[in-house]
């Protein structure tokens, strides 16, 4: 039996996979959602949200998703992993993923100009002459090469009087913006740029208790002390994904030793048995 149903919960509460039904929305990412959803419903173009790695840029990308998934005016495109090593490369891929068929070039190999020309004309036909609205999402954009970041911004060029054709959004470690930041022609065409920062204390506590409950908590007896959940802050300094990795240790502390609550002494003993194998080391 896995230790969550052990505790009374129907699933594992606290994965650090980006599951959107278990995405807490804190007042910084709550916002940020709202905002990119403005932004792709007014066409405005590029969005950029940044953060530190582990303060829930993906997972709130997959609340994204959910929700423009379910329009049927988009056609919506996610790249995971953008990991190109030449423009052709970046380019055939946002091609495949947009079902867009592009030839050209020698021995049907299309050049950068025949993929542009290609996506220019699927951004027309589909935005303008269909009225749909064209999304394309990057998680981890820090890992975009400079030659693919400029195809982007030659993307960003292709508009009406009124709108943007392609709504593009790039989120990325904080590596990203002095990169962007040099592209002069990329940055002024920014139209969001948010930095998701970690959560308060108070946000810690909400995060816990919302995850269990999505997890199927039920008692009115709670599973996290306040001096757990103050310790699991400093410990984490309000990074979800460290929250997550420490919560779930706990949990599985309980259900080991027969305890019925997570107290700060627990904490600290998980925190110990990741330090010790560190200092041993050095």
């Amino acid at each position: 039996m896995s230790y969550y149903k052990i505790l009374g919960l129907e699933k594992e509460p606290f994965s650090t996979s980006p599951d959107p039904d278990f995405f807490y929305q804190s007042k910084e990412h709550k916002s940020a959602l709202y905002r990119l959803r403005v932004a792709v419903e007014l066409k405005r173009g590029l969005s950029v949200i940044l953060g530190d790695v582990g303060t829930g840029k993906t997972t709130l990308s997959r609340k994204l998703c959910q929700f423009l998934s379910a329009d049927a005016g988009l056609i919506f495109a996610i790249l995971l992993n953008p990991i190109y090593e030449t423009e052709e490369q970046f380019l055939a891929e946002l091609a495949q993923r947009f079902g867009i068929n592009i030839t050209g070039g020698i021995n049907n190999c299309p050049t950068v100009l025949d993929y542009m020309k290609g996506i220019e004309k699927f951004l027309f036909e589909k935005c303008v002459e269909e009225k749909k609205t064209i999304v394309l999402l990057i998680d981890e954009s820090q890992k975009l090469i400079d030659p693919c970041l400029e195809i982007l911004r030659s993307l960003l060029n292709y508009e009406t009087n009124e709108y943007k054709t392609l709504q593009l959004i790039l989120l990325g470690q904080m590596e990203l913006l002095p990169r962007i930041s040099r592209i002069k022609n990329l940055w002024d065409r920014i139209a969001l740029k948010y930095i998701l920062n970690p959560l308060q204390e108070s946000e810690v506590k909400e995060l816990i208790d919302f995850r269990l409950c999505q997890a199927g908590y039920l008692s009115r007896y709670p599973l996290f002390s306040d001096s757990a959940i103050r310790a699991v802050f400093n410990y984490t300094q309000g990074y979800p994904r460290k929250i997550a990795m420490i919560c779930h240790d706990a949990l599985e502390y309980l259900v080991m030793h027969r305890k019925e609550m997570v107290d700060k002494e627990v904490i600290q003993i998980l925190r110990d048995k990741e330090v010790k194998p560190v200092l041993s080391a050095c």
